[in-house]
């Protein structure tokens, strides 16, 4: 499992219930562990880290690692010592003997083979199919590897010790033995007095013996393969001629597959490569602006460059042949000469020059149309419609306090109105009942009638006149707020309350991990899925729908990283939402250049 190096996803160190809950699980798995033992291999005051890692072949593990050595690990919910443990507590587990030089084949990432392990006079230890056991060498008790018995001891037996005995997971100079100090095996002399045999045959010691037997051993894995191929051989001898002339064609259908995939592949990486050399001119020559420098190669990218992506394509430098930002800089500046880059600060570049007079430069012509005008195209290859944002008005509906007021416009409670209509038929009140101050137009006379309306409790012995503009936000400030939506093509629709802004904020996801989401897109006629991957399109970040908790039918947009400013010109500049119906654009991250 080790065999390969393996990816660390994160480091930690332990909470102190998980400490104890650690200690508990090991001592379940291996009840021969004494609770002094226990205490040294898991100290309570000393620091322990969980580490996560993901092995060769995507398997998923969790180390516990004490002073930089690992001394367990965690697989499909099963603890397994590793051989930092072994070495400190020998006889943790049923151990099986072998040669030393077997050892080179373990660490190659082989299982031990019954041929190769050496019987001790006592026979074999006793284990189940799965048990962990360990690996030890001849005169030395220190085991150096780990892994699960493949059949039980007495199948062992019965099948003339031949086949796969231990599945091998962890073995001395492995990458994981590696993630330690490195340390070696020490020297454990076997108990005095006892023999030991070569599967069941008393046995001494001899070095030249030594490599005669693992040969044999060897040549009995080698002879025990060819019999398996002769007996199958022998069944199906009628059909050798064609199995052969079959698998040559196969062989050979193969290798075309390869050599075509191999040719589509270098051919994907020049479109890319050619894709990205005009964004990156389309962006020198239309976007960037000398002001601007020095700017940030990621900003270069993100703001500049996938903008400048024609439509029915997409940016990704991770499919061309230069992998990475960095190199494909380095290729501009050192082959082209166009740009000049620089890092300002430690691990940070900066395109710090730009060549204007540069031939190249200055005769690239830029594409008509780029991702960003262009509609979006739906799977069926026909371009969406394009959208024109719904029109939306700020409506009043009559309250029960201000009927009074518009009983002479015949207008009853819950009438809903424009505010150039309120405005007329409350002036038009006042004029009918001269309520205009003779001495100063600008100031109106309040009556019974407007009293009970527009003023509080408070100030019904202190306020004798108003002003015009006063009286007319006082009376629309005691209305019922209403709004009306018109969708293009649609008949109106009229709702009470405020209209729901479209809410754009940010979110943590794990410990590092920011997220950006949008809401009350369908409020505005807007798809989510297509504000999704238009939004995905241009910052170039994975996007998803979620269900908003506690709402039946209705999705929010979830966008990795802080797309606050990326969002709101989107929903502004393209999709023309004005800016008073969208909410969280202060959230946005603050640019500015680094003195």
């Amino acid at each position: 499992m080790f065999a390969r190096q393996f990816r660390v996803k994160s480091n930690t160190a332990i909470k102190g219930s998980d400490r104890r809950k650690l200690k508990a699980d090991i001592s379940a798995a291996f009840p021969s562990l004494t609770a002094d033992e226990l205490s040294e291999l898991v100290p309570n005051k000393e620091e322990l880290n969980v580490v996560k890692i993901y092995a060769h072949k995507g398997d998923s593990v969790t180390l516990y690692v004490l002073h930089k050595n690992p001394l367990f690990f965690e697989l499909e919910k099963r603890l397994y010592p590793t051989v930092y443990v072994l070495w400190r507590c020998p006889a943790l587990l049923p151990a099986f003997r072998t040669w030393p030089p077997v050892l080179q084949k373990l660490i190659g990432g082989a299982d031990l083979m019954l041929p190769g392990v050496v019987v001790p006079s006592s026979g074999l230890p006793d284990v189940k199919p799965g048990d962990c056991c360990s690996v030890t060498l001849v005169n030395n008790r220190a085991p150096v590897a780990v892994g699960t018995a493949a059949v039980s001891s007495g199948e062992m037996h019965s099948l003339g010790m031949k086949g796969r005995g231990v599945c091998v997971l962890h073995a001395y100079m492995d990458h994981l033995w590696a993630f330690g100090d490195k340390s070696g095996p020490p020297s454990l002399p076997e108990a005095e007095g006892e023999g030991q045999e070569v599967n069941g045959e008393d046995y001494e010691v001899d070095d030249t013996e030594e490599e005669e037997e693992v040969e044999k051993c060897v040549e009995e894995e080698e002879e025990e393969e060819e019999e398996e191929e002769q007996t199958s051989g022998e069944k199906v001898t009628g059909q050798a001629c064609s199995g052969v002339e079959e698998l040559s064609l196969a062989e050979q259908e193969e290798e075309r597959g390869n050599e075509e995939e191999e040719a589509n592949q270098d051919n994907l990486k020049e479109i890319m490569d050619a894709l990205l050399l005009q964004c990156f001119l389309h962006a020198l020559k239309k976007k960037v602006k000398k002001s601007e420098l020095p700017l940030l190669t990621s900003t270069f990218l993100r703001n500049h460059m996938f903008s400048c992506c024609p439509s029915g394509k997409q940016l990704d430098i991770k499919k061309s042949s230069y992998k990475k930002l960095s190199k494909f800089l380095q290729a501009m500046q050192k082959q082209h000469n166009l740009v000049r880059v620089k890092e300002l600060t430690k691990g940070v570049e900066s395109i710090v020059e730009v060549d204007w007079k540069n031939q190249e430069l200055r005769y690239f012509n830029v594409p008509e149309e780029t991702g960003d005008e262009a509609p979006p195209v739906q799977d069926g290859g026909e371009a969406e419609p394009p959208y024109h944002p719904p029109e939306i008005t700020t409506l009043y509906s009559v309250s029960s306090r201000l009927e009074p007021l518009f009983l002479d416009a015949k207008k009853r409670k819950g009438t809903i109105l424009q505010p150039a209509e309120v405005r007329h038929i409350v002036t038009e009140y006042v004029k009918d009942n001269e309520l205009v101050d003779e001495n100063n137009k600008n100031y109106v006379t309040i009556n019974p009638t407007l009293c009970d309306c527009l003023l509080e409790k408070s100030e019904y012995q202190e306020v004798e006149s108003l002003k015009w503009d006063d009286l007319f936000s006082r009376a629309l400030a005691r209305m019922q707020e209403c709004y009306e939506v018109v969708y293009p093509g649609h008949a109106p629709v009229r709702k009470k309350g405020h209209i729901e802004p479209i809410d754009i904020s940010v979110a943590s996801r794990g410990s590092n991990k920011k997220v950006t989401l949008i809401k009350n897109l369908d409020v505005y006629g807007l798809d989510p899925a297509a504000v999704a991957t238009a939004l995905q399109r241009r910052v170039q970040a994975s996007s998803n729908l979620q269900p908003i908790p506690g709402s039946k039918d209705k999705v929010l947009v979830q966008i990795q990283g802080n797309q606050i400013h990326q969002a709101g010109n989107l929903l502004i500049d393209h999709y023309q939402i004005p800016r008073k119906y969208i909410q969280g654009l202060d959230k946005a991250p603050k640019g500015g250049k680094k003195k």
